[in-house]
């Protein structure tokens, strides 16, 4: 377009020059008259010249202004693009390092559960391996819902599984008292032995003396109770199972 407006331009000055000696000479020839005419549109076509000039320069310039904007708004569409891509990247990091942080919250949890656990087991502090504690405590229900010989199987079961479990005391004593809830008062008096024998220091110990008395009661050897008994006074002076024996050789004299 440029271009045509341009050559229209050059047309129009080579139409001008061409007419222009023309009126020059007829101007010698005639008069004054005819020079002015020819300067009229000398100033006319440059006029046209100066005027085509600033419209071809106003066109480039809106052209040039359209252009810009048209890739001004090109770089903000792909602007706006790019800020929703990192949008999503950011979201999507933001997701995986709380997976991650999930990830290894429950993996320190499992770890925690095969890591053995400090507890208080009649009154001492020991190490509880994973599973310990449940096994035990499944046990014990089985003998308070009067399961007893399932409870006698269960606790024998725990010290095979734990031997050097904190609750191995307990759990043998819970044997004992399982053989004399089925009235097998042999078994309950080996039990009973078996907590006094390889757990001397346990708190269970007296309680297992006082169980021994009773079966030996129950199997009418009187002699066996009373010197059981006595040797629960001698050994634990000033408790609980201490006056407890008192009372069981009083009702035996």
């Amino acid at each position: 377009m440029t271009s045509t407006l341009r050559s229209k331009i050059a047309a129009a000055f080579t139409a001008a020059f061409c007419l222009a000696p023309l009126a020059s000479h007829a101007g010698l020839l005639e008069d004054d008259e005819a020079r002015k005419a020819i300067l009229d549109l000398r100033n006319r076509v440059e006029m046209l010249a100066r005027d085509l000039n600033a419209r071809i320069d106003n066109k480039a310039d809106k052209t040039g202004a359209l252009d810009l904007n048209s890739q001004n708004e090109n770089l903000r569409q792909e602007i706006a693009r790019l800020r929703g891509q990192v949008e999503v990247l950011a979201n999507e990091l933001a997701n995986a390092q709380q997976r991650q942080k999930d990830f290894y919250t429950d993996l320190d949890a499992r770890l925690r559960k095969l890591e053995p656990q400090a507890a208080t087991i009649d009154g001492r502090e020991a190490l509880v391996q994973p599973g310990e504690q449940s096994a035990y405590d499944a046990a014990l229900a089985q003998f308070k819902a009067g399961d007893y010989k399932g409870a006698a199987a269960a606790f024998n079961e725990f010290i095979r599984r734990f031997p050097q479990s904190g609750y191995a005391a307990s759990a043998q004593y819970w044997i004992g008292n399982s053989h004399y809830a089925l009235r097998d008062y042999r078994n309950a008096i080996a039990a009973q032995q078996a907590v006094v024998r390889n757990y001397p220091d346990s708190t269970k110990v007296p309680d297992a003396l006082l169980n021994i008395a009773s079966c030996q009661v129950e199997l009418k050897d009187r002699a066996a109770a009373r010197k059981t008994l006595d040797s629960v006074i001698a050994r634990y002076p000033g408790t609980q199972a201490a006056e407890t024996a008192r009372e069981r050789l009083a009702t035996l004299k």
